[in-house]
């Protein structure tokens, strides 16, 4: 029979352990940039062998996007748990726009900061944030009743992960925001051909 008060105690040692390499290699990098950081002085920081520190996070760049899963699952929760009455896309405007101005805040602003200075930072996060699609793809294909998820739902949220891509770049991602969502809900055709007679300017 498995001890209660062993596992309890093994699982709040792994989350200090985990919460004591998140802020070692959080000082370090702010101090001296991601890439001039090692594993092994994180680990000699945390007091910690790298192996300990790999088998927490998997990749270097894992210690700077450790909320990763929690970012996924408000993700989800925004189409999910949206209130009665509110289209998926404007679920996705609210939700994009709350995650984004979130990262404007202290600490998160210095981590953008870093992003900025380490172009495998920013390329590792465009990945994991495009890694939400199948999950996304599932979750309106359920709240839309369907067995299966349809060739637009597919495109939908493609297109819909890609908008936050963008907005994220902008000093006032809202009206980005806006403009991604009209096009996915209007379409094109609404907007006018650039080429056609009723282009707009």
């Amino acid at each position: 029979m498995v001890d209660g008060a062993a596992v309890g105690r093994r699982e709040r040692k792994k989350a200090a352990t985990r919460a004591a390499i998140l802020e070692a290699a959080t000082t370090l990098f702010l101090a001296r940039g991601f890439d001039a950081v090692t594993v092994r002085e994180i680990a000699d920081e945390a007091d910690v062998s790298p192996k300990t520190v790999f088998t927490h996070f998997p990749h270097k760049e894992a210690l700077v996007f450790s909320d990763e899963g929690e970012r996924h699952e408000r993700l989800i929760a925004a189409v999910s748990g949206r209130l009665p009455g509110t289209t998926i896309s404007d679920a996705l405007k609210a939700h994009y726009l709350s995650e984004i101005a979130e990262l404007q805040s202290e600490p998160q602003r210095q981590i953008l900061a870093l992003m900025e200075d380490t172009p495998a930072l920013i390329d590792y996060a465009e990945k994991m944030w495009l890694r939400h699609e199948d999950a996304l793809v599932a979750a309106i294909t359920e709240e839309l009743g369907l067995e299966e998820p349809s060739g637009e739902i597919r495109l939908y949220v493609r297109f819909a992960l890609q908008i936050q891509l963008v907005a994220v770049r902008e000093a006032d991602p809202a009206p980005t925001i806006d403009a991604g969502f009209r096009l996915l809900d209007k379409g094109w055709a609404s907007y006018g051909d650039p080429g056609g007679d009723d282009a707009q300017p």
